[in-house]
């Protein structure tokens, strides 16, 4: 075949380190949100959404055919943390948590997913991430050990 294609959505979802809440509505989080999609877009495909809230980000991506979800988390990850530490004063040290959770997107579903992802603000006054992020993993029956999944 000459070509190759591909569509590949997905919803990754990560914390901060012990998800202290260090994103900062208004220009540090509209910031932040700009600088990785600029990732995103330049290395590894397309960011159809970013939003989230004090305490953790939700991306929904649509990869290139040859990204790595893990080459795409980890650069996310380690250069919007240092682009927050340069440019805002956080309490000690700005980090994300070590693991994050992805989740694959039916094409048919994405609207559903930018609309959850745009309402997260409302989303959690009603609900805690460490609920809404276990809750994720049931539902795309994802088996873990909740041990595990904190920092």
């Amino acid at each position: 075949m000459g070509h190759s294609y591909s569509r590949h959505y997905v919803h990754i979802v990560f914390a901060t380190k012990y998800r202290r809440k260090l994103i900062h509505p208004g220009e540090m989080e509209a910031g932040l949100h700009a600088y990785m999609a600029g990732i995103i877009n330049n290395r590894h495909g397309f960011a159809k959404k970013i939003n989230g809230i004090a305490d953790h980000i939700h991306i929904l991506a649509d990869l290139k055919r040859d990204t790595s979800v893990a080459a795409l988390v980890q650069d996310v990850k380690s250069y919007s943390s240092r682009w927050v530490n340069r440019h805002y004063a956080v309490p000690g040290k700005f980090r994300w948590q070590e693991g994050y959770g992805v989740f694959s997107v039916n094409p048919m579903g994405v609207g559903r997913v930018v609309r959850y992802i745009e309402r997260q603000k409302e989303h959690h006054r009603q609900i805690i991430f460490e609920t809404e992020y276990v809750a994720l993993l049931k539902k795309h029956r994802i088996q873990f050990d909740e041990n595990d999944l904190w920092d």
